[in-house]
């Protein structure tokens, strides 16, 4: 069985920010036109939030590579789909018909999703020699 890379998990995390980070800067525009949240948070919180949502994904994704033993960006970019639309889409789905949560809002978050599952699911996926 392929153990977890602990060096791979944090690169991923570290790569999974910087991609949403990318991701909302791209789409900075949809985004404060859908969103009606008027919160606003320190940007160092929500950077620290972030990351450690970051690093519990790619932890998580780690883990289930791992066990399923993915050790190739196919079988990886096959998995991060699969649990994407498994998870993600199907609770902003959720979110769109219960909470009347529009669905454009819903779709750039399940974007975002998409590509932080992707790039943290090829990371660990291919990163699979263990330094830990």
């Amino acid at each position: 069985m392929i153990k977890v890379n602990n060096l791979a998990v944090v690169a991923a995390a570290v790569a999974a920010f910087v991609a949403a980070a990318l991701y909302y800067t791209v789409f900075s525009k949809q985004l404060s036109q859908l969103s009606t949240s008027e919160v606003s948070r320190s940007p160092v919180a929500t950077m620290l939030v972030e990351l450690a949502r970051s690093l519990v994904l790619a932890a998580v994704v780690a883990g289930l590579s791992a066990r399923l033993g993915i050790v190739s960006w196919s079988g990886a970019v096959l998995f991060a789909l699969v649990v994407w639309i498994g998870f993600p889409v199907l609770l902003l789905a959720g979110s769109v018909f219960h909470e009347n949560v529009p669905w454009r809002l819903a779709a750039l978050h399940a974007g975002d999703w998409l590509v932080k599952l992707l790039v943290i699911a090829v990371i660990v996926g291919v990163w699979h020699r263990t330094t830990s």
